[in-house]
């Protein structure tokens, strides 16, 4: 007998509980009608032979759109897009009573390819891949918003995950980047030219410079001076035997064998 009482209870009570998890509301529904005040998490009792309770999500979903975009040119781009949105969790009510359940296939996709459209248009192909593309998202989003308000759906985000160029455009975009990477090379190469004969220059006036003040520096009793110093030098080797100067005191070194016979004198003269 209890047994049986015990098991009418898990029959009648059990199915008129539902579990409301964090992240979700839960709005009752009797007799076709929803209830203004959805229920926050925890455990609720409701008659299962006359109501019911729906359960949705508040929490960030991300709903991904494949689609194709017009640009300003009038070109067809495929495009990934993700967007991540969530439901007022005191507007589910409404949500439910004046979208449906299915509130992603009904209003967020429909706007959605609206917005992206209007907002494409007024871009070049090219903008889609580079720092316009953050623009592009946020106008996307802002123009979502505007046609969703008063809804209780919140477009966190519109991402464009991938841009599908056509081909003829994509190669003109590489073609251009490549023109743009040597053009960069080459004005390195020059840079380093530039560096190079900046530094030659230098060097050459720092020669010109030490020229300049060693020739300054070498006067003519100085040049006498180095070149007796040298001549006594060589004075010492055993192939110097005559050394004699003229009028001008500049050493004339002389061979000795080379004055026998009817041979011309020959001699090595150090000028200044």
């Amino acid at each position: 007998m209890q047994f049986l009482a015990l098991a009418a209870i898990i029959v009648f009570v059990l199915p008129s509980c539902a579990v409301i998890r964090e992240g979700e509301v839960g709005v009752k529904r009797t007799f076709g009608t929803y209830k203004d005040k959805p229920f926050d998490s925890g455990l609720k009792m409701y008659n299962p032979f006359t109501s019911t309770i729906v359960k949705v999500s508040t929490q960030t979903e991300n709903l991904e759109v494949g689609l194709t975009i017009p640009s300003k040119e009038g070109l067809n781009i495929g495009a990934e897009v993700s967007i991540l949105y969530n439901l007022q969790a005191r507007k589910t009510p409404d949500i439910l009573r004046n979208i449906g359940r299915d509130y992603e296939a009904n209003i967020i996709v429909p706007v959605f390819r609206s917005a992206v459209a209007d907002v494409s248009s007024r871009f070049f192909a090219k903008d889609m891949h580079t720092g316009e593309r953050a623009q592009i998202e946020a106008a996307i989003r802002d123009q979502m918003m505007t046609l969703l308000k008063g809804n209780g759906i919140e477009i966190e985000a519109v991402l464009l995950k991938s841009i599908k160029l056509p081909p003829s455009l994509s190669k003109a975009i590489e073609e251009k980047l490549e023109s743009e990477q040597n053009a960069l090379r080459m004005e390195f190469v020059l840079q380093q030219e530039r560096q190079e004969a900046e530094r030659k220059r230098i060097q050459a006036a720092g020669v010109r410079d030490a020229q300049v003040i060693i020739a300054e520096g070498l006067s003519q009793p100085i040049l006498q001076f180095k070149a007796l110093e040298a001549f006594l030098e060589l004075a010492k080797s055993p192939n110097a035997k005559v050394i004699i100067t003229d009028n001008s005191g500049t050493p004339l070194l002389m061979n000795p064998e080379m004055t026998e016979g009817p041979q011309t004198h020959t001699g090595v003269k150090v000028k200044n």
